[in-house]
């Protein structure tokens, strides 16, 4: 039966174990499945309308590729990136679960604790290097409308000045004010988003083809590639692919508020491969048009509206862009380690509190010191993307291959032994091997090339992570029972 709760209504299930159950955790109600297509599509919308997303559509016409290489790279790429998230959102649309209680079906419903913590590590760090970006936004702000306030940029406490301590504490005020609201406040702010951002977007373009003229312009930004064609087009597919990691493990946390699969296959159609390629096009112009305007490519936006001169037209696009980055940093870092940390302990921490504790967490690791050091960021997105794709492949594998999508709901909530997905005290050791063999795997292929000991294989390790974890799971698991009604529990 169907539970309450002010923003987010939740099925009752009979017999949970409060180790494993709570409202933010429980099964998501048919009335409270309130996002439908075009929510989704927003969703995707904030996820690629940032800084961040334009600077990497941009750099994809830096691979010495042509305009109709890269669209073809685009067109592979995103169109893998909208299968494998229907998969990974298919069982959270089903049963109405975030990613932590999903964890539960391959990991055990205690070991999925493993799985939310290592990806709770990186949405927490994302999210302080995220609101550290969107801050240095709000210090342009700042100078630009008050020059005297330079003054406070001298000096440093634990690596930031004055004025960047307010910038930062007041983006980390401003986004967990939001997030405090609910899924609902979140689900409206990012309807707004990236709706936003496009037309920033459209005037930057239209502002920019005015200056250079229509024909002008060339989506070759680079010199022309050498080697294999088809090699460098499957290689600027693996970047998409790559750029999506996070979230082919997060969807599952908004997937199940989607209203039906329609809603959410229509969505994400429309804001990956349409929303991507579009975004990208119009991307391409303004950097491509900032060549013959500004004398060189410039691949941030907030630089190009800055360098118009107009005071309000800096306003309005940093606000646009700031705006922009909190969508992603909402989405892609923050509701997720939320969950997490939920899971961890359903009895005490609810979803608002798991919040609190990632904004918290944010701070304490100092993201512009992390920032600063390109080892250190190398060195942390090889190992933790290394884990994150066999855990999706894991997880994929499990489901669709090992479970054939037959999954008991009332079993990914008790601890009781006769449970299937209790395992060995709420472990799968299989799935744990599968996670470890897989994960050594690609962290060693991401080491080993960035030493120079074998070719790079760039961002391949995440798939190759991903089949062969899903591989391990498969072959682990053959002969386990699947269960398809529930057990005596």
């Amino acid at each position: 039966m169907s539970g309450s709760h002010e923003t987010s209504p939740v099925l009752t299930v009979a017999g949970a174990d409060p180790r494993l159950y709570s409202h933010d955790l429980a099964p998501t109600a048919p009335e409270g499945r309130t996002w439908g297509a075009f929510s989704i599509f927003s969703m995707w919308m904030s996820d690629v309308h940032s800084v961040g997303g334009y600077t990497f559509a941009a750099s994809l016409f830096f691979l010495g590729l042509t305009g109709w290489e890269v669209l073809a790279a685009m067109v592979v790429g995103i169109a893998v990136v909208n299968v494998l998230m229907n998969l990974i959102g298919r069982p959270s649309l089903r049963y109405g679960t975030p990613f932590p209680v999903v964890a539960r079906m391959s990991f055990g419903v205690m070991g999925a604790n493993l799985a939310a913590i290592l990806r709770g590590i990186v949405g927490i760090v994302w999210y302080g290097v995220q609101t550290y970006f969107a801050s240095k936004a709000v210090q342009v702000l700042i100078l630009t409308f008050w020059p005297a306030a330079e003054v406070y940029t001298h000096g440093s406490l634990f690596g930031l000045s004055p004025l960047g301590w307010f910038s930062f504490l007041f983006m980390w005020l401003f986004q967990l004010l939001i997030f405090l609201n609910g899924m609902e406040t979140i689900r409206r702010f990012i309807d707004l988003c990236g709706p936003v951002v496009y037309l920033v977007m459209f005037a930057l373009a239209i502002w920019i083809l005015s200056k250079t003229g229509t024909f002008s312009l060339s989506l070759q930004l680079a010199p022309a590639a050498e080697g294999s064609t088809l090699w460098h087009i499957l290689n600027a597919a693996m970047l998409i692919i790559a750029y999506f990691a996070a979230l082919l493990l997060n969807f599952g946390d908004f997937a199940r508020f989607a209203r039906d699969e329609r809603a959410m296959t229509v969505g994400n159609f429309l804001g990956l491969p349409v929303n991507f390629i579009v975004f990208a096009i119009i991307t391409v112009i303004v950097t491509a048009g900032t060549v013959q305007v500004f004398g060189k490519a410039i691949m941030d936006p907030v630089e190009i509206v800055e360098r118009i001169g107009n005071p309000w037209v800096v306003a309005l696009g940093s606000i646009t862009f700031i705006v922009a980055t909190m969508g992603i940093n909402i989405v892609a870092n923050f509701v997720s380690p939320a969950y997490d940390i939920a899971n961890l302990y359903p009895e005490k921490i609810d979803f608002k509190f798991g919040g609190l504790i990632t904004s918290i967490l944010s701070v304490m690791v100092c993201p512009w010191l992390f920032v600063s050091s390109p080892q250190a960021i190398t060195a942390f997105v090889s190992v933790f993307g290394a884990v994150l794709g066999p855990m999706f492949g894991i997880m994929i594998a499990d489901y669709y291959i090992v479970k054939k999508q037959r999954v008991v709901l009332e079993h990914l909530y008790t601890m009781d032994p006769n449970g299937s997905l209790t395992y060995e005290g709420g472990w799968n050791r299989r799935a744990l091997i599968a996670l470890a063999g897989a994960s050594l795997f690609s962290i060693g292929l991401s080491v080993l090339g960035a030493l120079g000991h074998i070719p790079n294989g760039g961002d391949w390790g995440w798939a190759l992570g991903a089949v062969l974890g899903g591989l391990f799971q498969v072959l682990l698991m053959r002969g386990s029972p699947v269960v398809t009604r529930p057990a005596t529990i």
